[in-house]
């Protein structure tokens, strides 16, 4: 592993939103691009044992016009469609993707402190913040992205970062100022990624995520240099003006969580393996275990509790784990999705896993038993315009 830190240049100028069109390629083609080069938020712990009903948010990502649907989930996990809310933007679609169309994890992200969701536009280069309340929403705000394509945004406290996947990729920091979401000139950042590598969506950033305690940022690089980038923040929020740098060659480091300790824990595209990762207080990021799946395009993974589930887009599977002792992974179990399984999220009661199928537009649903964290499906709904979309969140 080696460990850098590089200057980063000035902002280039964003380009005109794009609308790019999949080609005949899959998720499952970054972790054979990855092996060829070395030669995904967790839900708290489950909140006693009550189980309202509550909504599932999934974005459609349409180029035509992006929108995020509105599902309620009834007490035993099944959903019901209930309506459909237009973000003000576009979707995007990169270069060779067909089941995930954004090549990310993170892209639809709500904050529980202020009750807001937070989609991006990838193809109109912007975010667009809503009120949530229940299973309604109520579009807030359309802000630029401050950047080429956004896949991925982070919410910590009055901090909102989002990364902008093309033109090299960037991070665009904002802060919330009375409900209010300004964009801060000052904490933009370029990543320095090569624009030239194809396709797009093997070599565009995975996610953007705060440390538990909100004191760093991460972003994931995939096939692009195969590294895990911290920038410390400072006081106020701001980045630091050069992100370490951590290179693990082979891995392509996509969707990560947290555990439960604060280490670090990531699908790695490369190997189709989840592992865990310690982060130092300067930024250096040490990987402490690594567990294979043995399935193919593994690029998502979520938490609650001591499980974590990761979605293998070549496999159409989750794999399950559960967290033994030092946080090292062990694994629980294989459980099939239909066509294409991508993003995923963990209900607030840690009891329903939603996992996005891009292959069809589908979310498949799964009781999570809460001893062995084993799977039980239990429904499946369509999403309208969904094929290809990513994003969703359940609360």
């Amino acid at each position: 592993m080696r460990h850098s830190a590089h200057p980063l240049p000035t902002h280039r100028a964003r380009r005109l939103a794009r609308r790019l069109r999949g080609l005949a390629a899959g998720c499952a083609a970054l972790a054979a691009a990855a092996a060829a080069f070395a030669a995904p938020a967790a839900a708290d712990e489950t909140a006693g044992d009550a189980a309202d009903p509550a909504p599932v948010f999934v974005q459609n990502n349409e180029p035509d016009g992006n929108a995020v649907i509105a599902y309620e989930r009834a007490p035993d996990g099944t959903l019901t469609q209930r309506r459909t809310y237009p973000t003000g933007g576009l979707g995007g679609v990169l270069e060779g993707s067909v089941v995930d169309h954004l090549a990310s994890q993170g892209s639809l992200t709500y904050d529980h402190r202020t009750e807001r969701l937070y989609a991006v536009n990838a193809g109109s280069d912007t975010i667009t913040v809503f009120d949530v309340a229940g299973d309604r929403l109520e579009r807030r705000q359309v802000i630029d992205s401050g950047g080429d394509f956004p896949v991925s945004v982070a919410v910590h406290g009055d901090l909102v970062y989002v990364v902008n996947a093309l033109d090299g990729g960037s991070v665009q920091g904002f802060t919330d100022r009375k409900g209010h979401l300004v964009q801060v000139p000052a904490w933009h950042r370029e990543l320095n990624l090569d624009p030239t590598l194809t396709p797009q969506f093997l070599n565009t950033p995975g996610q953007i995520g705060f440390t538990p305690d909100g004191s760093k940022i991460i972003v994931t690089t995939k096939g692009n240099g195969s590294n895990i980038l911290v920038f410390p923040l400072d006081k106020r929020g701001g980045p630091s003006a050069e992100p370490v740098v951590n290179t693990f060659p082979g891995d392509s480091p996509f969707g990560f969580t947290f555990a439960r300790s604060g280490r670090l824990v990531v699908a790695e595209a490369g190997p189709n393996a989840v592992a865990t990762f310690d982060i130092a207080p300067d930024g250096r990021v040490t990987k402490l275990s690594e567990e294979l799946t043995g399935e193919m395009a593994t690029c998502w993974v979520v938490r609650t509790g001591p499980f974590y589930y990761a979605s293998n887009a070549g496999s159409n599977t989750v794999s399950g784990f559960r967290s033994v002792e030092e946080d090292r992974l062990r694994p629980t179990g294989i459980t099939p999705t239909a066509p294409g399984t991508i993003d995923a999220s963990v209900s607030s009661d840690g009891r329903h896993l939603y996992v996005q199928t891009g292959g069809e537009g589908t979310v498949d649903a799964f009781a999570i038993d809460r001893g062995d964290g084993s799977l039980t499906p239990v429904g499946s709904v369509p999403v309208p315009g969904g094929v290809g979309g990513e994003g969703i969140v359940a609360l």
